[in-house]
């Protein structure tokens, strides 16, 4: 396949010489000079004043000789600078970018730490896609990172194909719980305030990093589970314990039922966090998803949305996507977990899904290649719903069991990598033994729709 994938803008160039952003879809953020291995981000944050006060510990890897570093932060002031454990002397911050120049160029191949102090009020970036980032709630906060928020909480080479490890420490007021990704190591408390620290130890891209506060309580979701299962937690206001017992009591079916069509869980445990206020969409990161209190009824609408957003930890948190041009392999495959949830449910068939899908499709615009949708559509229904229904052609085309045990061998061969279409479209030519490319080109490159899939008597 022969992606129509946007070129990068020819002029925007780092202070080293290199290309300011490697993905056009998300231009000056990232880069490809170094890659960072780990974070270490110490948060001390004040909620009635909105007043953050961090330390963001960097262990990189140069990837080319460079006489600056570059990193994404938005709103906040660095303070202190070390490299390698000496204070470095020289910083500039324009924009929406941190500019670090060492004493001595980085050599390519060399490792080295930066220690980045900061401080200031954080906020949401606004952009193409709304306010994402930083975001304060009634009484606490929400981090929404996708696509380009991480920099506004942290220092950080902003890009999808950027992954790494991550500890995070976050001390805030008493009676607030600090949720992050990844496991609670250590809790403590001192005068009136508390401490919370999680190790995410799978390498997790900036955007899916997050902090949310807030006065919660913790519910154990499957406390009668076999053992060896995956564990699963909700953080949730005392007052709304009950509606979320209720509203996610058949998320464990879920997990079970992906866990069989999917592979293994890809990380230790799965958390749900419920806001005290109304949201206008859930939210995934990784090892946790993100609701509101209004998503918690037991209708389709609810449902499907607590089976999207665990179903990204498969598709999007452990598969993350290269660049943002094939969006359509995390929106895409969880809108088709969806239909699938709703078979095992006996709410309605995925063929019946993909039919009304298909209908809204063909009575609205075509206008839009799914496969490379440009920025301003990334995020566009069509690139869920038509992203699905390639997953169902697909489907009916190889068939049931080549189908899942496509979907196995992708999630097992790339757990915690980097993916794109052109990789998937080899999975699928290999595992499924059919020509893949000419069933899902029409419908992730072309602008008119393909006609409905459905099962023929060359199916098998």
């Amino acid at each position: 396949m022969s992606p129509t994938a946007s070129s990068s803008p020819e002029a925007a160039r780092w202070p080293d010489g290199s290309a300011a952003s490697p993905d056009p879809y998300v231009p000056g953020h990232g880069t490809n000079a170094y890659k960072v291995t780990r974070y270490e981000l110490d948060l001390d944050y004040k909620i009635a004043s909105n007043r953050l006060n961090g330390r963001a510990v960097l262990h990189a890897l140069a990837q080319r000789a460079a006489s600056a570093i570059v990193l994404d932060l938005t709103g906040l002031r660095a303070v202190k600078i070390s490299l390698n454990g000496r204070k470095v002397r020289k910083f500039a911050q324009r924009a929406d970018q941190l500019v670090v120049y060492p004493d001595m160029a980085l050599t390519a191949g060399e490792d080295f730490i930066l220690d980045i102090r900061y401080e200031g009020n954080p906020f949401p970036r606004r952009g193409l896609w709304g306010d994402v980032g930083w975001e304060e709630l009634t009484d606490g906060v929400l981090v929404a990172g996708q696509p380009d928020g991480a920099a506004s909480w942290f220092p950080c080479n902003d890009h999808p194909q950027q992954k790494a490890s991550y500890r995070i420490s976050v001390t805030t007021d008493a009676n607030y719980r600090a949720v992050c990704n990844g496991l609670l190591i250590s809790r403590s408390t001192r005068s009136s305030r508390e401490t919370w620290t999680y190790e995410q130890a799978e390498p997790m891209a900036t955007y899916l990093a997050t902090v949310q506060i807030g006065r919660y309580d913790i519910l154990v979701l499957d406390p009668s589970a076999a053992p060896g299962s995956v564990p699963q937690y909700a953080a949730v206001p005392a007052s709304l314990a009950d509606a979320a017992r209720s509203g996610l009591a058949r998320q464990p079916e879920m997990m079970r039922t992906f866990v069989n069509r999917f592979g293994p869980y890809p990380f230790q445990e799965y958390s749900v966090v419920v806001t005290e206020d109304a949201l206008e969409i859930p939210l995934e990161a990784q090892t946790l998803s993100i609701f509101g209190r209004n998503h918690l009824d037991s209708g389709w609408e609810s449902q499907r949305l607590i089976a999207h957003e665990l179903s990204h930890q498969w598709f999007g948190n452990s598969l993350t996507v290269t660049t943002w041009s094939d969006i359509w392999l995390h929106e895409g495959f969880a809108c088709y977990a969806e239909w699938i949830w709703s078979e095992e449910a006996g709410v309605m068939t995925a063929a019946a899904r993909a039919a009304a899908a298909w209908r809204k499709l063909d009575a609205g615009n075509q206008d839009i290649a799914v496969g490379d949708p440009g920025p301003e559509l990334m995020f566009d229904d069509r690139v869920y719903k038509r992203g699905a229904l390639a997953l169902h052609a697909l489907r009916l085309r190889c068939g049931d069991l080549a189908f899942f045990a496509l979907l196995h061998d992708w999630t097992s061969n790339n757990r915690h990598g980097s993916v794109s279409t052109a990789e998937f479209i080899r999975a699928a030519d290999r595992v499924a033994g059919i020509d893949s490319e000419a069933l899902l080109h029409p419908w992730l490159f072309d602008e008119a729709l393909p006609a409905l899939p459905v099962k023929d008597a060359g199916s098998r």
